[in-house]
């Protein structure tokens, strides 16, 4: 089996996908930095895995990590959607330079193939027809989609250079469980934590964003899906294929949970698109790949997760 190298690996994904690549057979390395706290921890102990902490803006780090790795699956990120134009030379110089030094090792170190998680969300940036597909034009309205599509042409320069094969995903919303309640990032966990302790919600306009959310095992089933995958696609869009605006999750978080929700809408945000929804039908053909989790189900998985967490922590 190919020895894989999943960049993130203690990550909301990266955790999932360390568990599903050790189920599979793969030998797993593990790359994060030192203080993240790990979201999974019952691959610890498995004799195919092994953790290499690192930083991903370290160039010596990232080719120490790389040593012996067939297969590299790249989840880093250094910067939010929100975040990213903020401060864009920090989006560029930590995400695309440093994954064109992190390809140039790749090189070096004999890797086979690269996979890349790319933003189903922010890479087409306001949708000119829907369902939005892989050919539909790429006006990313946010630094971070902009650096996402421009390692994405990198990977097609070093795939035209050196022959580094790779396939890129672009997922929309995962969500599920293990994604950070407190974090800045993922209504889903996000409202269903605040729902739960009672505090209120921050809605950015008036909750009528549409978003394509896809649960975290299906896309970490479509990321083994492409491990073996020689076809000619190298761009795929991964996700659930149809959309929820912000006041359906919370009414879908209020069924689950019997709870109100405590809203109060602000003032929409100038780099969030209106309606964000992924056409899969390439990834279903050539990857032979579907989402097999509704939205409902997924959400009462998620609500089992984050009760029991803050069971824990009570």
């Amino acid at each position: 089996m190919a020895k894989c190298l999943v960049l993130g690996g203690r990550g909301f994904i990266g955790s999932h996908l360390v568990d599903a690549l050790l189920h599979a057979g793969y030998p797993v390395r593990c790359f994060d930095r030192p203080h993240v706290v790990p979201l999974g921890e019952a691959h610890l102990t498995n004799p195919n895995f092994e953790l290499h902490e690192g930083d991903f803006i370290s160039e010596a780090d990232v080719a120490e990590a790389l040593v012996g790795c067939d297969i590299c699956i790249h989840l880093v990120s250094t910067t939010l959607p929100k975040s990213s134009n903020t401060d864009a030379v920090f989006d560029v110089e930590t995400n695309v330079a440093g994954t064109v030094r992190l390809l140039n090792h790749a090189v070096t170190a004999g890797v086979k193939k690269i996979i890349f998680l790319s933003s189903g969300g922010t890479v087409y940036g306001k949708p000119r027809y829907l369902p939005i597909d892989e050919a539909h034009p790429t006006d990313p309205i946010c630094s971070y989609g902009i650096t996402k599509l421009a390692i994405e042409k990198y990977l097609g320069l070093y795939q035209q250079l050196h022959g580094l094969d790779y396939t890129v995903l672009r997922p929309s919303n995962p969500f599920g469980e293990r994604q950070r309640t407190q974090a800045s990032q993922g209504a889903v966990a996000v409202f269903l934590s605040k729902v739960l302790r009672g505090e209120k919600i921050e809605i950015w306009g008036d909750g009528s964003a549409v978003r394509d959310y896809i649960y975290v095992a299906d896309l970490v089933s479509a990321i083994l899906a492409v491990m073996d995958y020689r076809g000619a696609d190298r761009v795929f869009n991964i996700g659930s294929g149809r959309g929820f605006n912000l006041n359906e999750v919370l009414e879908g978080i209020e069924l689950v949970t019997g709870r109100k929700a405590d809203k109060i809408y602000t003032a929409g945000r100038a780099f969030d698109v209106p309606v964000s929804i992924l056409d899969i039908s390439k990834a279903r053909t050539a990857l032979k790949w579907s989402p097999e989790t509704p939205f409902a189900v997924g959400l009462r998985k998620t609500i089992e997760w984050v009760t029991s967490t803050i069971a824990d922590k009570a």
